[in-house]
């Protein structure tokens, strides 16, 4: 979509409702699959949300795999889920350093080098001879996972500003698909041909989708924007000065921090819950567990829905208002199958409502949407790797209650900017 004259004054008086940086110039030779005025087309829309699944499911991917690991090297189950937090802190650190290079003109290089890396960090991961490797190489895999957020930015950008909600959901429905193939996929596969095994096919087809999405992404720079560079340093400024500069952007990051950090804290030691005592599953059993996730790829395009049509903050107040009746049922779900169940659904359900509402919130609030996504998706996942470290030490000391008290204190910590709000009392 070419901008001109009267349009892009028109832009300007808007930008602080809804910052609608101006589309790339017409990529070169192939063409993108991209829709009239530059819209992202549906086939480019689909091929980045199968990009987000598979690329964020080598995230999650250790998560179902702890007992295989555990037994592999000889150690406890409960002593290896440090792994699971490794791989959120190594991908808020590859955000750090490559998602705000969703500002710049090389999405297409950094996809296809990213991707490069992933498969091998996975497969360095799937020869490890002893877990401080496996840490290292999950860790290096997950810091190069984070193509889906350089992809976040292009397609929000070339969203209509009335289906900016609709589109974001699409993408927020591939990568909780990536999250139920991890544990689903990755725990019945494991359970046939072992866990390294695992790791280096999910290296391999993360090499083969991330080229392919690479060559369909429009090469164009990004308009209408302050100047940007590809230096990873100067990409940590931009987030630093977007944090700094939107109360708002902070705002985003503390809510998505707590439910994300939440639902990371139960979902993590799930495992070792069905796993141990009182379920006594099977590894590729307590894998099946995550189709209930599924609920979320359902839930992630109804939800951009509503923060079209509600706006963003209306369905935030209703994912924390959600997680009144989820928190107890996983308490109770420590007993009874059909509690678990039932708040797995609601969990997910809550989650990706809550992640498509901030982070809309999130991009809208400067006018560098990718510095302002990392800032935000670091902030969720960096509450979401300590949520799961502190939890296995919870399991292992108080088992699946102190895992719940764990998940309260997160949704407590990040539903408090809602109850200053709330409590604050309004001007005249």
């Amino acid at each position: 979509m070419s901008l001109s004259g009267s349009t892009r004054r028109d832009e300007a008086a808007t930008a602080q409702a809804a910052p609608a940086p101006v589309p790339a110039p017409a990529p070169a030779t192939p063409p993108a699959p991209v829709g009239p005025g530059g819209r992202t087309s549906p086939v480019l829309l689909a091929v980045i949300a199968l990009c987000t699944a598979v690329t964020v499911a080598n995230i999650y991917l250790a998560a179902p795999l702890l007992g295989l690991i555990a037994h592999s090297f000889g150690a406890a189950a409960s002593g290896v889920g440090w792994i699971a937090a490794v791989g959120q802190l190594g991908y808020a650190a590859g955000l750090l350093l490559f998602a705000p290079l969703g500002d710049t003109a090389h999405r297409r290089k950094a996809v296809a080098v990213l991707a490069l890396g992933v498969g091998a960090a996975m497969a360095a991961s799937s020869f490890a001879p002893g877990l401080g490797l496996l840490g290292a190489g999950v860790f290096a895999a997950s810091a190069a996972s984070v193509v889906p957020q350089l992809l976040v930015p292009l397609v929000v950008e070339r969203a209509p500003a009335g289906r900016r909600g609709m589109h974001l959901g699409a993408l927020m429905a591939g990568l909780f698909a990536g999250i139920v193939a991890a544990r689903v996929l990755g725990g019945a596969a494991a359970q046939a041909y072992g866990w390294r095994a695992v790791f280096l096919a999910a290296g391999l087809l993360t090499v083969v989708v991330g080229a392919g999405t690479a060559a369909l992404l429009p090469s164009g720079a990004r308009a209408g924007g302050p100047a940007v560079t590809a230096n990873p340093l100067h990409g940590m400024a931009r987030t630093a000065r977007a944090l700094a500069s939107s109360a708002e952007l902070r705002r985003a990051c503390l809510r998505q921090g707590g439910l994300f950090g939440a639902w990371s804290a139960l979902w993590t030691s799930l495992v070792l819950l069905l796993t141990g005592e009182p379920y006594h599953l099977s590894t590729g059993t307590a894998g099946l567990f995550g189709l209930l996730g599924l609920s979320a790829s359902l839930v992630a395009p109804l939800s951009g829905g509503l923060v079209d049509r509600f706006g963003s903050r209306k369905v935030v107040r209703g994912t924390y208002a959600l997680a009144v009746l989820w928190l107890p049922l996983f308490w109770l779900g420590g007993h009874r199958m059909w509690a678990l169940c039932a708040a797995a659904v609601l969990v997910h359900a809550g989650l990706v409502a809550g992640q498509v509402a901030n982070q809309a919130r999130a991009l809208a609030a400067t006018d560098t949407p990718a510095a302002a996504n990392t800032g935000y998706v670091v902030a969720a996942f960096a509450g979401a790797a300590a949520a799961s470290a502190l939890s296995g030490v919870a399991f292992g000391h108080w088992g699946w209650t102190g895992v719940c008290a764990v998940a309260a204190c997160w949704l407590l910590l990040g539903g408090l900017p809602g109850i200053r709000t709330h409590l604050r009392p309004r001007r005249r």
